[in-house]
């Protein structure tokens, strides 16, 4: 297990009460004057499982009329990227991704911000502003600071929609326990599914909006977890051809529009099938549901379903004899030195 690391089944477990931390530590920092601007155009930029991330605050601020958007650090093509943003938001759990801070050189300092954890970190100084989640200790596969990232985007988003530091806090009130309770439900449908799918060969995550980064995410848990391909696409994406590859592969379909849809049609094929939505939609042969809560926070609901994939990802595991923490591959390319 690489050094400040945990175990991850720890990190989740860690998991409720770490986001109440998380969130009371940013309603501090942002509540302070002048922590962070306001911004009408915000770009934001990461790579991995931070980058799959970002789809929850540009869901937030699009539903609220700001043309917020997303880029793949480390894929930003030469040229104005950054052309009309106000701000760019550097996004690194351990603040020392080089592609990350390589988009918040080249968008400039005057409008760079960061969200980080690691405190200090390099992402943090080669910004303007910056805030943090507070070093929370997390799995080298992130479980605790990818759902306090989710965390973290919302506050900022909600910060750049004018709500104050108190009312973006309220909408985490009750989390922890949420959080406990769903991990109870789900527990039981995330067994049946991986005692049928331990050898698939791949599997395929689906979702919209702000469920895509939650697909983004577990497509990236299987392959670091459980060493399953994986590929996450967009709903409507997936329905124009790239669904015709099923056959022994796992698919999660995560979402309450077209999703349900879907889901059927390829459970009614035959194909292995688990449905993470909040729809009125039954368990029927090959189709396996997790019921999510109704709830009136868009955020909240993206960490129930991240809860989902995290735990997927360590049974999957487990059926395959894998041990979470032994990674194949140690690239020494992937992290900038930690000074400062």
């Amino acid at each position: 297990m690489p050094e400040g690391t945990i175990p991850y089944r720890q990190a989740r477990a860690a998991q409720p009460a770490a986001l109440e931390r998380v969130a009371r530590r940013l309603a501090a920092q942002l509540g302070t004057p002048g922590a962070f601007p306001a911004a009408c155009r915000p770009v934001f930029a990461g790579i991995g499982a931070s980058h799959a991330a970002l789809a929850l605050p540009v869901t937030l601020l699009g539903e609220a009329g700001y043309p917020a958007r997303r880029v793949l650090a480390g894929d930003l093509t030469p040229g104005p990227v950054f052309d009309g943003a106000d701000l760019v938001l550097g996004v690194s759990q351990s603040g020392r991704s080089p592609e990350t801070l390589a988009a918040l050189e080249a968008a400039g300092r005057e409008r760079a911000g960061a969200l980080v954890n690691a405190v200090p970190s390099p992402l943090a100084a080669a910004a303007s502003w910056s805030v943090d989640l507070g070093d929370e200790p997390d799995s080298y596969a992130s479980t605790v600071g990818y759902t306090g990232t989710l965390v973290g985007l919302t506050m900022l988003a909600r910060h750049l929609e004018g709500w104050d530091s108190a009312r973006a806090l309220a909408e985490w009130a009750g989390t922890r326990e949420l959080l406990e309770e769903f991990e109870e439900v789900l527990a039981p449908v995330v067994a049946e599914v991986t005692a049928h799918g331990a050898g698939v060969v791949a599997a395929d995550f689906v979702g919209s909006g702000a469920s895509l980064g939650t697909a983004e995410a577990g497509a990236l848990l299987l392959r670091e977890v459980a060493r399953v391909p994986s590929t996450a696409l967009a709903t409507r994406t997936y329905l124009h051809g790239a669904m015709e590859s099923a056959g022994r592969t796992l698919h999660v379909v995560i979402g309450d529009g077209r999703e349900v849809a879907l889901a059927r049609s390829l459970a009614r094929a035959g194909h292995l099938t688990l449905a993470v939505t909040a729809a009125p939609l039954a368990a029927e042969g090959a189709l396996h549901v997790v019921r999510l809560p109704g709830l009136a926070s868009r955020a909240v609901r993206t960490v129930l379903e991240t809860a989902v994939v995290q735990r997927l990802a360590a049974e999957l595991a487990g059926a395959r004899g894998l041990v979470i923490e032994e990674f194949v591959f140690d690239n020494d390319d992937t992290k900038t030195a930690a000074t400062i």
